[in-house]
């Protein structure tokens, strides 16, 4: 689908935003979210989910998209997990640093296999996840998504794109660097057909580059009575 004409956030004062937020810990980490704005499209991020919403963040990493979600007081509250330890750490400090009235976000460290926070939530978000599981995960990690959606949900997922191939190697060269790890590609057309399999339609499909990076964001979903419109 085509993208339509948007006043996104400027990476930059994102990246300003996430400087107040992220002030502790190692300072290589605090830098990557510092910085991450500049090479993610979180402008774009941002404006999928409907204001109000309670949103559920898979592999939140330092909990910079539910930061900056908060931080705006877009949404009611947050919850992130991912097995780090240590990323989960870097995510409750920053959660700590907001405002009493924006201190909406919950983190759990939890292993890949185990169950996820209980739903419904009204957005769920796989962000850069999907590339570092592995492939036979995918479909069941699109499954999980979309089991914790409520009727009308959204599901946001935001990843690498296997073509083209120049940009595809820029983003692997990133992730073998500052994850040590050679990461999986998944197809925009397989998510797709496992989003629909879960009875999901797609609502938005948008191919994004920023600098050498590249981007496929969709948008996804559930039937159901809308929540802004139901009694």
């Amino acid at each position: 689908m085509p993208a339509q004409p948007s006043s996104h956030t400027p990476p930059a004062q994102l990246a300003a935003r996430a400087r107040r937020l992220f002030t502790t810990g190692p300072v290589l980490k605090r830098l990557i979210q510092h910085y991450r704005p500049y090479i993610c499209p979180f402008g774009q991020l941002i404006e999928q989910i409907p204001p109000g919403s309670t949103v559920l963040d898979a592999g939140s990493g330092g909990g910079l998209f539910l930061g900056l979600l908060a931080s705006t007081g877009r949404i009611a509250h947050g919850t992130g997990f991912d097995t780090s330890g240590s990323a989960i750490e870097i995510a409750r400090r920053m959660a700590e640093r907001l405002p009493a009235e924006q201190q909406v976000l919950t983190f759990h460290q939890l292993d890949a296999a185990a169950p996820w926070p209980n739903g419904p939530f009204d957005a769920v978000s796989i962000i850069d996840v999907m590339h570092h599981v592995p492939p036979r995960q995918h479909r069941e990690l699109i499954r999980r998504a979309a089991e914790r959606l409520g009727p009308g949900g959204t599901l946001l997922v935001k990843d690498i794109p296997p073509r083209p191939y120049w940009r595809a190697c820029a983003n692997r060269a990133h992730d073998l660097v500052l994850a040590g790890q050679w990461v999986h590609l998944p197809r925009p057309e397989d998510i797709r057909s496992w989003a629909e399999g879960e009875g999901l339609s797609l609502a938005r499909s948008e191919r994004i580059n920023m600098l050498w990076y590249g981007h496929e964001l969709m948008v996804f979903v559930k039937p159901g009575t809308d929540r802004c419109d139901a009694p």
